[in-house]
């Protein structure tokens, strides 16, 4: 089921994102009077069609994955002569430009409108309060303590510890110190800190900015009380149901629910003597957890059981909500926030400070679509977001073939004053596919070995 979701998920996204896409080239196009053939979402044999008025046929082909805007073009075959003047080609530069960039710009708009949305909805979240500070770490010979809350980023605002992350991924290759501001509580000081750092998280796969800071999130206690049991799996066939609260393991007390989870990752295929409250009287069950090997080859106990959830103290909680209007502002901030860290994150890749293994293709992206989906409508909605953003980045890179290299002809265009030539452009569109597939191939690649 769960993997059925994930494609159901990732036609929906895809097709969102790439239907908005080829809607900004063609809306613009039209405005620009040039004659829309075909509008199409998805490739291959059309399921349904019908023509308008202008002579646009609107298809909903058989294979979902994408879709593409054909405009009447004397490089793809007889023109008319009472249409030339509606054709692609003989539209000037300027034009021409504006219908190549408008399908990138029509991705960063959904997301702009996407975190829009968001920001007025409300966006539940917690204090980033540090939990722990490992020894020796760059936390703590920066002077973080645990307590305090995490106030400011390499002099940016931050509410969460999401916002966080970004900061610090943002941060990749900085070879000195990050600026990270904190306070005791609301009502103290803010104290500044120099955290020492040298090639910070350069070629880490994949990056880990609080493990690698030595950070821990501050959680409430966690019981080690069953919230969830899976059919079928280890603790499911040893009797174990939810709400049982487990009390010792091999007759050693079970401090929390991480203490307990790190016992039973250190047993694989070992049978452990579990002592369980359950409505108020005690058992013992027995449990052997079963081998599971992670990405990085180490073979770890897994039983099937989830913690029963916690709440969170009050003072502990955010809610990050605006104004219609405010919030406009804020997601354009978010947007070009996204944006620019999207595009710093490929200039890095291409001069090795980010492995190319961060690279994701289709198969993650199903698995992400589908866990969003699964997570609620905020968590797939800001994934949209994402993804949107990076559909509008990747398509601006100067590569033939995508928006970017016909852009970069077009302002070659404008500098010397006539167009590359047809010889020139049909090189430049072998190099981007060859391009183009190796990347697709290398993102296909990494998905798999993902998966082993």
């Amino acid at each position: 089921m769960g993997v059925i979701q994930n494609i159901l998920a990732v036609i929906v996204v895809l097709g969102l994102l790439i239907t908005f896409h080829e809607f900004g080239h063609f809306w613009v196009a039209r405005r620009c009077g040039v004659k829309v053939l075909r509008f199409s979402v998805g490739f291959g044999t059309p399921i349904w069609s019908r023509v308008d008025r202008h002579g646009t046929e609107y298809a909903i082909a058989a294979i979902p994955l994408g879709g593409y805007v054909k405009m009447l073009d004397e490089r793809e075959g007889e023109v008319p002569p009472e249409e030339l003047d509606r054709a692609f080609n003989r539209k000037n530069v300027w034009q021409r430009i504006a219908i190549v960039a408008a399908g990138p710009l029509a991705n960063f708009l959904l997301a702009l409108v996407a975190y829009w949305a968001l920001f007025v909805a409300g966006t539940a979240t917690v204090a980033p309060v540090i939990g722990e500070v490992a020894p020796d770490s760059p936390a703590a010979r920066g002077g973080l303590v645990a307590g305090h809350e995490i106030t400011a980023v390499q002099g940016e605002a931050v509410r969460s510890w999401d916002e966080i992350n970004l900061k610090l991924v943002a941060a990749i290759g900085e070879r000195e110190a990050l600026a990270i501001a904190t306070r005791e509580d609301a009502a103290a000081e803010i104290r500044q800190h120099q955290v020492p750092v040298n090639d910070w998280l350069v070629r880490q796969d994949p990056p880990q900015p609080l493990p690698s800071l030595g950070v821990t999130p501050w959680r409430p206690p966690m019981p080690a009380v069953l919230g969830q049991v899976m059919e079928g799996e280890a603790a499911a066939e040893a009797g174990l149901v939810a709400g049982d609260e487990i009390l010792a393991v091999d007759g050693e007390p079970v401090e929390d629910w991480v203490a307990f989870v790190d016992v039973v990752r250190a047993s694989p295929g070992e049978t452990l003597a579990l002592e369980v409250r359950r409505d108020g009287d005690t058992l013992t069950l027995a449990v052997t957890p079963r081998e599971n090997i992670l990405e990085e080859g180490v073979t770890i106990g897994y039983i099937g059981a989830g913690v029963a959830p916690v709440a969170w103290p009050e003072e502990y909680r955010r809610e990050i909500r605006y104004g219609p209007v405010a919030a406009v502002g804020e997601a354009f901030a978010r947007t070009g926030e996204m944006i620019t860290l999207t595009f710093d994150a490929v200039r890095k890749m291409l001069v090795g400070l980010i492995s190319p293994s961060n690279l994701s293709g289709p198969i993650t992206i199903a698995q992400i679509s589908g866990d969003s989906a699964r997570a609620g409508l905020e968590s797939f909605v800001s994934f949209l977001a994402y993804l949107s953003i990076s559909l509008g980045v990747l398509n601006l890179l100067p590569i033939p073939v995508l928006d970017g290299g016909h852009l970069l002809y077009y302002a070659m265009e404008v500098v010397r004053g006539r167009p590359v030539s047809e010889r020139t452009q049909a090189i430049g569109l072998r190099i981007g596919l060859a391009l183009v597939g190796s990347l697709m191939l290398m993102a296909i690649y990494f998905d798999l070995m993902r998966l082993w």
